[in-house]
């Protein structure tokens, strides 16, 4: 089995070899009221899934938007969680009675879609997640890389505007904080009310200010909103500033761009590849730049398979 735990929602699903979801849970949205709310809510998830069905997973991958210790299921920090320290893969463990294994979720989905998706037969890639958060996971030489403490790929952490907005890290200025799904909401929201005229198409959307969403800015976007069109041409900005910094630093052949955000907003592909092709060194400007194929449920194939791939190793 794999979960896909994110900032709001979970999704589980019961996954073959092959990277095929034979049962799936559907979304459970869970109100990020620390970890024993959230945790209830992700072991509903996964009843559910397997509700009328004789099929028991051998293990569950449960990937999450945070730093992870694999060795033990800990989840050292989630930013949009904000949780520290807490041992997940015990505490789902206790309420499923199954091995858990705890995955990044960008590490997770990079998996899926390498094996299974955009990424399959490539051997230097770089995955690129825009959802709520952002972050990345690179595949180098053939081998999925992991880092000195398994954080490898926190692309979504790296300064692009010096003193700029804070972000939910202990950083300022991170493309999290201007790409993010979070931030684009908070940039909306801070814009419509230092211009109500001017943002009256996003609030009649969203009912108020506190409820604008990323997905609210595109749809007003698409709708000819003016406002909305300008925190959409900045974030195309800030996204292709971050996309430029990561193909220079990673020299992928193959970029691929997935997430919630992506599925909203496809023309953010464009937007990437008309700047990794004008503006990064030669030897990197080449790289391919794919949507992924997996969608949102990449995460939980990802996960299912490093599940399976640490029961196979046990």
């Amino acid at each position: 089995m794999g979960i896909d735990l994110g900032a709001t929602k979970v999704v589980s699903g019961l996954v073959a070899p092959d990277g095929t979801i034979v049962r799936h849970s559907g979304r459970h949205l869970h109100a990020n009221d620390g970890p024993g709310g959230v945790i209830r809510t992700l072991a509903r998830s996964a009843r559910t899934c397997l509700a009328g069905s004789s099929d028991r997973p051998a293990a569950i991958g449960v990937a999450v938007a945070a730093q992870v210790d694999p060795r033990t299921g800990t989840v050292v920090h989630a930013p949009n969680l904000g949780w520290r320290d807490v041992p997940l893969a015990r505490r789902v463990s206790e309420e499923l009675g199954a091995r858990v294994v705890v995955v990044n979720d960008a590490r997770a989905a990079a998996v899926a879609e390498w094996r299974h998706g955009a990424g399959i037969g490539a051997t230097d890639m770089f995955f690129l997640t825009l959802g709520t958060g952002v972050g990345g996971s690179a595949v180098v030489g053939g081998r999925l890389l992991e880092g000195g403490s398994h954080a490898l790929g926190e692309v979504g952490h790296m300064t692009i505007v010096v003193g700029g907005r804070r972000c939910h890290c202990p950083n300022w200025g991170c493309l999290e904080a201007y790409v993010g799904g979070w931030a684009i909401a908070e940039r909306a929201q801070e814009a419509v009310r230092a211009d109500p005229t001017a943002g009256m198409p996003l609030l009649a959307r969203a009912g108020s200010a506190a409820g604008i969403t990323a997905q609210t800015v595109f749809q007003a976007h698409r709708a000819g909103d003016i406002l909305a069109g300008r925190i959409v041409r900045e974030t195309e900005r800030f996204l292709a500033d971050g996309a430029v910094g990561i193909v220079n630093a990673f020299n992928p052949s193959l970029l691929v761009l997935g997430g919630g955000l992506v599925a909203g907003m496809p023309e953010f592909i464009a937007v990437v590849e008309s700047a990794v092709r004008a503006r990064c060194q030669p030897p990197a400007a080449g790289a391919r730049i794919v949507p992924a194929r997996l969608g949102e449920d990449a995460a939980l194939v990802g996960a299912a398979d490093v599940a399976r791939d640490t029961t196979r190793r046990a």
